[in-house]
């Protein structure tokens, strides 16, 4: 016995190993982690146990027979993130470029049914030349069975990403399907086709870094969600992030232990909103002085600014959150923004997380840039994520909702449950100047009778008090008594039962 256990440490030995000392050294090189590093500092100590070790590629062609390396350039397994169950998968560049073989598929899938069996995240760490190409069309076939079961986990279980290397052509997709994608600034990238094949086809040249950087899906395309400077950042924040996650849309996100009073009253909320109906304030002053402890995990902060989306909490239970952000285009909504924002309440809704919105909106943003790009389409998603979410959603207009923005932003008639507003809001068709030039149109040569009309439109109409007649707004609350009422309106909305019809799916304006 004394033997085979022997024998089995030094199996063990050679597959942590990886692609061996030299190439571990290339990779440390490069600033960069290796697969079993990154699982050690993703995971609480000691608690991964790591599945087909032993597992090998089975090509014998162009003399991968003799290359066979225990693992197959993938680490896979479960763990706990501060006590949490999750499945991982993290890529080895040591071996093969991290490139998928067949068997290296079949890892991927097997922690990836388990997870959706027993309700747990599953985290990839991607770091892959792509297909292996010495395995043929047996590598396609997998990354195929990946995809089928991002499909298939998409809404049972979160799906988060992580780009620590290249990640090119078909290697793409998996993650473009899972919920949340990060990136490492200056080792990760993400394309279908690169430089060199951009520079044959349209004689571009572009780097790797311009063509599909982390700073470039952060701030140009919207495909990832935050960028990080290195490999250890990256998995210490992505520990904070499964934090605000569910395991599953069996169940809830954990309720941590809050110390933050339910009753907090914060009076410097009182002027946040500047007299001036047409100078910005910063919407995310008011997020951190509403949530628990001012802790806020932004995501996509960078693109479509004009929208804040994010995880926080009340009273220890997570929210997400969705802002517009008056600083930026005035608020308005865009196709960005309304993409980012849909993609995000689809994600809270399927999940169990509640929404609560903050709403400043003068309208959608008007121009052939939008029109040309199909803005009607692109702001009915967000539209329609709104209209089916049946989680709790709790709205606070702080300032302007006019027009059709004033519906898409959670209102009560796409079945708000809780829907609040400042003194200081004006919800109304459109602002007082553009109303009054279009029902006054006869007297737009005289100035100051158009001032007075409009002047008249924003006391009658541009203020919370119409739609809080019609029921449209439940209350108008103080500012300083913002993050008590959100939090008994929270706490109320805990027990919440509401179906849609059946459908087999829905035919989102995609």
């Amino acid at each position: 016995m004394a033997d085979i256990l022997r024998a089995l440490d030094e199996k063990r030995a050679a597959a942590r190993l990886g692609g061996g000392k030299r190439r571990i050294e290339a990779q440390h090189a490069r600033g960069k982690l290796t697969a079993r590093e990154r699982v050690e500092l993703l995971l609480d100590p000691g608690s991964f146990e790591e599945w087909d070790m032993f597992v090998e590629h089975r090509s014998s062609e162009f003399g991968m027979a003799e290359q066979k390396v225990p693992g197959d350039g993938v680490v896979t397994g479960y763990g706990m993130v501060n006590d949490r169950l999750v499945f991982v998968f993290s890529q080895d560049f040591t071996v093969f470029g991290g490139s998928l073989s067949e068997a290296h598929a079949e890892k991927i899938c097997k922690i990836m049914d388990q997870a959706m069996q027993v309700g747990a995240p599953v985290i990839g760490l991607n770091d892959s030349g792509g297909a292996r190409i010495q395995d043929g069309v047996a590598s396609l076939a997998g990354y195929a069975e990946v995809f089928e079961r991002n499909v298939l986990a998409s809404g049972v279980i979160p799906q988060v990403s992580l780009i620590m290397g290249p990640c090119a052509g078909g290697a793409v997709y998996s993650p473009a399907m899972t919920d949340f994608i990060f990136m490492v600034k200056d080792s990760s990238y993400m394309f279908v086709t690169g430089p060199d094949v951009v520079k044959t086809v349209t004689h571009e040249t572009v780097t790797h870094e311009e063509l599909g950087g982390a700073v470039t899906h952060t701030t140009r395309s919207g495909v990832a969600d935050l960028a990080f400077d290195n490999d250890v950042e990256a998995l210490i924040e992505l520990r904070r992030f499964i934090d605000f996650l569910p395991g599953s849309n069996r169940a809830g996100a954990r309720v941590r232990p809050f110390w933050d009073p339910r009753d907090r009253r914060e009076p410097s909320l009182d002027t946040l909103v500047p007299a001036n109906p047409n100078k910005p304030y910063d919407m995310k002053e008011l997020i951190l002085k509403v949530v628990d402890d001012g802790d806020f995990f932004e995501l996509q902060p960078n693109f479509a600014g004009n929208i804040i989306i994010g995880f926080a909490r009340i009273e220890g239970a997570t929210i997400g959150i969705v802002a517009n952000q008056p600083m930026v285009l005035a608020g308005c909504l865009d196709i960005d923004s309304a993409r980012k924002a849909a993609r995000f309440v689809r994600f809270c809704d399927c999940f169990n997380v509640p929404i609560v919105t903050f709403v400043d909106v003068p309208g959608f943003l008007p121009g052939t840039a939008q029109e040309y790009g199909a803005i009607i389409k692109h702001g009915a998603k967000l539209l329609f994520a709104f209209a089916e979410a049946t989680v709790p959603k709790v709205t606070l207009i702080t300032r302007k909702a006019y027009g059709g923005a004033y519906d898409v932003m959670s209102s009560k008639h796409l079945r708000g449950d809780v829907n609040f507003a400042w003194p200081s809001a004006e919800i109304a068709v459109m602002g007082p100047q553009g109303a009054v030039e279009i029902i006054f149109r006869a007297d737009l040569g005289d100035k100051a009778k158009i001032a007075a009309r409009a002047e008249e439109y924003r006391e009658k109409f541009a203020n919370p008090f119409v739609a809080a007649g019609r029921g449209f707004i439940d209350d108008v609350i103080e500012p300083a008594a913002t993050r008590p009422r959100l939090a008994r309106a929270l706490h109320m909305l805990r027990g919440k039962e509401l179906q849609n019809p059946w459908k087999k799916h829905d035919n989102i304006p995609l």
